[in-house]
């Protein structure tokens, strides 16, 4: 069995496996982002027609999902990519009725106070959610009882206590592995401000095995870019699970 093949699983993620492999790593911007979705939404209680904000949807994959298998309409919000090439994503996924496209940094979000029942972010939140200031300002847009979900890449241990990003994860990601943090780490962060009520807080199972088949087959689907899915590969080889995998959160606003 190729890598590739290994992207169906319908054993432990059986909606995402019904979306084509190819689909998804064309839109590749990191780890696979439907196995997180589907996982983290199993601690959420969406409901269709709920307005949800993706928060760093990238190139628009984790809102399709939201929107065809939840019935929700989404507000797929990224700085990286433009909302043009988003909105062609959707409308080629036969959603565009469900998701706008809005192109925001996540520092200066152009919405109302209040206006989503739930705010959605995958593979994204450590580029911008770690600072002591930003659940206050984010929450901001949640009505009262709205949902908070996150996924984002974990550590099993805080490199404070470590002391020092181990070798393996330095070398590839350098610094930025310092804003990848446990559960424990992100449950004091959200609870301390007593805006939110954290509803989960844990490891993905299995999270850097996921992140290790994803890598290898976005390096077999693409062959002429494997160096750049190479450092990656070893990374997570050299890890073994000792230290990384993802972390999910969810939380719901007081």
């Amino acid at each position: 069995m190729t890598s590739f093949d290994t992207l169906v699983r319908p054993d432990r993620y059986p909606l995402s496996s019904a979306y084509d492999p190819a689909w998804l790593l064309r839109l590749d911007m990191g780890p696979h982002p439907l196995w997180m979705l589907e996982d983290l939404v199993r601690d959420l209680d969406l409901r269709p027609g709920a307005r949800v904000l993706d928060l760093g949807s990238g190139k628009g994959a984790t809102s399709v999902f939201l929107a065809r298998e939840y019935g929700v309409q989404v507000v797929a919000a990224d700085w990286w990519v433009g909302a043009e090439e988003a909105a062609e994503v959707f409308a080629q996924a036969g959603v565009g009725d469900q998701v706008e496209a809005v192109r925001a940094e996540a520092h200066a979000l152009p919405f109302e106070k209040e206006s989503f029942d739930a705010i959605v972010s995958v593979d994204a939140f450590e580029y911008f959610g770690t600072a002591d200031s930003y659940l206050p300002y984010l929450v901001r847009f949640l009505r009262p009882g709205g949902l908070l979900g996150m996924a984002t890449p974990g550590m099993t241990r805080e490199v404070r206590e470590l002391g020092a990003i181990p070798a393996h994860i330095k070398e590839v990601v350098g610094w930025e592995a310092i804003a990848w943090h446990t559960p424990e780490w992100w449950r004091f962060q959200w609870e301390i401000t007593e805006l939110v009520e954290v509803t989960s807080a844990r490891l993905q199972e299995g999270g850097w095995q996921d992140w290790l088949l994803w890598a290898r087959a976005c390096a077999d689907h693409d062959p002429e870019n494997r160096a750049s899915h190479q450092p990656v590969i070893d990374m997570l080889v050299a890890d073994g699970g000792e230290h990384l995998g993802f972390t999910l959160m969810t939380a719901r606003k007081r």
